[in-house]
């Protein structure tokens, strides 16, 4: 049989390289949050860049009137998004 005071120790060797890696484990958590943080932003950054990219081509291809059926209605519908945005705006500041 193990005498008590081994048996303790090993328990607490045991314990301590728990902690030991509970902490390790816990870091490389905070360093993988704040790292998915980062590219969860820079995403977002890239698709707000290539929304206002493809407006830019799509306002480009119309006025050089290179635009196809479905590209004028995709413009005609766009276009009448702002116009509703503009005129609840306008509603807004009128209130």
């Amino acid at each position: 049989m193990i005498p008590t005071a081994e048996h303790i120790a090993r328990v607490g060797a045991k314990v301590a390289r728990l902690i030991k890696a509970y902490r390790s484990v816990t870091t490389e958590n905070e360093k993988l949050k704040a790292e998915l943080e980062k590219k969860t932003a820079a995403e977002a950054r890239l698709k707000e860049q290539s929304l206002l990219l493809e407006q830019q081509l799509n306002i480009l291809k119309a006025s050089t009137g290179q635009l196809d059926e479905q590209g004028k209605k995709d413009l005609q519908k766009q276009l009448n998004h702002y116009i509703k945005e503009i005129d609840r705006c306008i509603s807004l500041l009128g209130e």
